[in-house]
Order: C-alpha cells, then structure tokens, then sequence
C-alpha cells in the first residue's frame, strides 16, 4: 500500500484487532482510527504512528513511510530487559504481552496463573 492511511489499515488488520480495539490502545475515539484510515487520511503525530507500529507489531519505518520491511524484527540491542533470551515470536504473543502490560500489577499474577493453567503449567511460585 502506498498511502500511510492504507498502511495504517493494514498493520491493524495484520494484526487482527478492530478499529475500537486500537482505539483503546491508543486511548483514541474509534473516528479517530477511521480517519486515520480514510480516503483523505488525517495524518496522525509522529508519537501517535510510533505507538501504532507498537501495538501493530509493524516497523515505524514501514508505517512512516512505505519504506522496509513491514514486520517489525527488532535487534537485541532494541530490547530493554531482555531476560533469558526469550522474544516474542508472534503477534498473538505480543497481543497477550501487550495486554498484561495494561494490567494493574496487583492483576498480572492471577492472569499469569490463569493462562498457565491453560497451558497445564503449575508452578509453585507465588506471584500475586
């Protein structure tokens, strides 16, 4: 696509979320997204795009511009933290990353627990 309205539109459905869903990532009105995305396409601020491309799991430049590869691929030495050499390693992981990030702390233990037994991983740490 060659327009960032059009880019917009499909790094949202690439990633498999709804206008309303990334309104609320963005903490935006639904118009918002859809203008962002419409045929006139009101450009959104530079902050704006960069948090798009996150909750996207697009590159900015991509987003930006048109320009590079469309998935993001970050280097090691973009990743604060990076614990155990674990990375995310699809867009389903870094939605449920994403999510438990907007959690209260005091909510990610039972979510973690919940999501592991789903998985039949029990563990005896207590994380709550």
């Amino acid at each position: 696509m060659t327009t960032l309205a059009g880019r917009i539109r499909k790094a949202r459905l690439r990633a498999g979320i709804s206008q309303q869903q990334l309104a609320e990532r963005l903490k935006v009105t639904r118009g918002a997204v859809a203008n962002w995305e419409g045929a006139n396409g009101v450009v959104p601020a530079t902050e704006r795009l960069q948090r798009i491309a996150q909750e996207t799991g697009v590159s900015f430049e991509w987003l930006a511009t048109g320009r590079g590869a469309c998935k993001y691929e970050p280097l090691l030495d973009d990743i604060p933290g990076v614990i155990g050499m674990e990375l995310v390693s699809d867009h389903l992981e870094l939605r449920l990353l994403h999510a438990l990030r907007a959690v209260p702390r005091r909510q990610q233990g039972r979510i973690i627990k919940t999501v592991e037994a789903h998985a039949g991983i029990y563990l005896a740490d207590n994380l709550e």
